[in-house]
């Protein structure tokens, strides 16, 4: 749970641990686990308001979630954490040779999907 993820509620400061999003089309209301990234059209509750939840009259609600207590950093997140420390902390493998190509240039920078390409007065015939 990150710590700037805060219910939805106005005047509460209690940490969000569902979320709440509406399919209009079926007249659902949906309470599921916290999402992994806040988004603009659902709200972040926490277990209290989650508990107390009510949704317009016809309206259907479906609750996802059986354990509504925050929960802590994990032992996944912290392998997660450690590996990719580790993956950052690894040498980056030196540049290959330049390559050739038919037209008588040759790559000689790369970034990402660019190319540039010099010219190679050697090949060109």
């Amino acid at each position: 749970m990150s710590p700037a993820r805060r219910c939805s509620r106005t005047a509460c400061d209690r940490p969000a641990v569902t979320t709440l999003t509406y399919v209009y089309a079926d007249q659902t209301a949906v309470l599921g686990p916290l999402a992994t990234y806040a988004e603009p059209h659902a709200y972040d509750l926490c277990d209290q308001h989650a508990e107390r939840l009510s949704a317009p009259r016809g309206w259907e609600v479906l609750r996802l979630v059986s354990d509504l207590t925050p929960r802590g950093p994990s032992d996944d997140d912290l392998l997660a954490l450690a590996n990719a420390v580790r993956e950052a902390a690894r040498p980056v493998p030196a540049a290959a040779a330049p390559v050739a190509t038919e037209f008588g240039s040759r790559e000689t920078f790369r970034r990402g999907h660019l190319r540039v390409l010099t010219h190679d007065e050697t090949s060109a015939t």
